[in-house]
């Protein structure tokens, strides 16, 4: 599946930024205008079932392959929040980026209730700008205006396939392909302490936002940037 890319920046250094579940390449709005300003090339990208690109067909396989079949190779360095964290594991040997990072990586997310589609889709019923903030109390307003957007042109379909075959599973890669840095926020709830550890056995840095939960580059992007330095 071709996937909604977007480009801006016109540097000689390119990141790859991909996104998480019931989100959009919106959500990277701030990190995107640093790193301009910092001379590179942002290429973002909408998954499958996310912003503007098609529905369906979900599997765990499809979210590497879109990736692959979508973003330029050889980047300076791939970027990818969550379960675009997964996504990007699944295809950073085709990518062929000279650096990887996952932030906070959907790798072992927790299992879930055998309702949890229909729990979300309540949630998006009253997933207003207040209600956002409401629960994201450190959000910028563009912050809080993307997630609603995204929740707005998200399928919600793409929530059963996690819970279904993501949620409760393991996909913790045995090894990094390239470089990578594994940027997890202190109060996680996608990498655990022991998965940190168990990350680093395997090779990869990590490194902790203390002060930032899952979405780390929302809840302090200061924060973010500065655990990226080397990496970037």
């Amino acid at each position: 599946m071709k996937l909604e890319t977007y480009t801006s920046g016109t540097g000689d250094r390119t990141v790859l930024l991909v996104h998480g579940s019931m989100s959009s390449h919106k959500t990277w709005h701030a990190v995107e205008a640093e790193l301009v300003r910092r001379d590179y090339r942002v290429v973002s990208v909408d998954m499958r079932g996310h912003g503007a690109s098609p529905r369906g067909d979900y599997s765990v396989a499809a979210l590497g392959d879109d990736l692959a079949d979508s973003l330029p190779t050889g980047a300076d360095v791939a970027v990818g929040h969550s379960m675009g964290g997964v996504a990007l594991s699944l295809a950073v040997e085709r990518l062929c980026p000279a650096r990887a990072v996952y932030v906070d990586p959907a790798f072992r997310q927790p299992g879930m209730w055998a309702d949890a589609g229909e729990r979300m889709r309540r949630l998006f019923a009253v997933a207003d700008t207040d209600h956002v903030r409401e629960r994201n109390p450190r959000w910028s307003d563009a912050d809080v205006e993307s997630e609603v957007r995204g929740f707005a042109s998200f399928d919600p379909e793409f929530f059963d396939f996690v819970a279904a075959e993501v949620a409760g599973n393991d996909f913790l890669p045995a090894k990094p392909v390239v470089p990578s840095l594994v940027l997890r926020g202190g109060n996680s709830v996608t990498v655990t302490p022991q998965d940190a550890r168990e990350l680093e056995e395997r090779g990869f840095t990590v490194r902790v936002v203390e002060d930032a939960g899952h979405c780390v580059h929302r809840d302090d992007l200061p924060g973010f940037l500065a655990a990226l330095e080397g990496w970037l």
